[in-house]
């Protein structure tokens, strides 16, 4: 039983402190840009938890598979004052990947953090075991990048991938603290790039429909780009069912 709930509280930590400091990303930003922000949630579906602020509801919803931050014409235009449609198109931007970029500054940081505080260099300095953890940061960056080159050129690989159930997994099978950093620092650098991937529902795929608004300089119909948001969304879920089944199949 003290087993089952140590695991939970490392999943439930790791999940939930990722997708908080992503959707503060989202917040923060669209704050500065004087965007006004509806609701800032924790989770999906039914609230079990609120509180209205002098401008947002802050949320915490049943289903704690993500979160979002609702914005004044995001979904719609909207002609109130701080709408998200009247911000102008680089504003919307930084709103849009600030969250992906919120996780991957976070993963690097934590990975070079900690392969500073493991490093066992000769000359067993200060400067050394800085030296050893920017080293090793780069190189994780650079094992990134090749992963990306490998994404652009080989495809996507379904049976390579790992949802919920797989990460869970992995990090129920942690030892100690460092071990679990490294697992944090992986999946919160992985997030940031898979939310940064053009496609529709990700940060990604409305970053796209931004640069696409900005080469038009006009945007598409809304009907069209709900449309877009709505195949993109679909595709996610059957998506993660698959892979979910096959995390379910790996395990077992």
């Amino acid at each position: 039983m003290i087993g089952f709930c140590i695991s939970a509280i490392k999943i439930i930590f790791l999940l939930g402190f990722l997708i908080i400091i992503h959707e503060s990303g989202h917040f923060i930003v669209a704050k500065i840009c004087k965007v006004k922000v509806n609701e800032f949630a924790i989770g999906f579906g039914p609230v079990i938890w609120k509180k209205q602020g002098l401008e947002t509801k802050y949320a915490l919803r049943l289903i704690p598979l993500g979160g979002f931050v609702s914005m004044e014409g995001e979904e719609e235009a909207s002609d109130a004052e701080g709408s998200f449609s009247k911000a102008s198109i680089p504003k919307r931007m930084a709103i849009v990947i600030a969250g992906a970029t919120v996780n991957i500054v976070f993963g690097l940081i934590a990975y070079f953090i900690l392969m500073t505080s493991i490093a066992k260099p000769i000359d067993n300095t200060f400067a050394s075991h800085i030296y050893f953890g920017l080293s090793q940061t780069a190189e994780f960056c650079q094992s990134i990048v090749e992963s990306l080159k490998s994404l652009i050129v080989d495809g996507l690989k379904t049976d390579q991938m790992m949802g919920i159930v797989g990460i869970s997994d992995v990090v129920v099978s942690t030892n100690g603290i460092k071990e679990f950093i490294y697992i944090l620092s992986l999946v919160s650098v992985s997030l940031g790039v898979t939310n940064l991937l053009p496609i529709p529902a990700l940060d990604g795929g409305k970053l796209l429909l931004l640069i696409i608004e900005a080469i038009r300089r006009k945007p598409l119909k809304q009907e069209t780009e709900a449309s877009i948001t709505l195949l993109g969304f679909s595709l996610l879920i059957v998506l993660s069912i698959y892979v979910t089944y096959n995390d379910i199949l790996r395990i077992f």
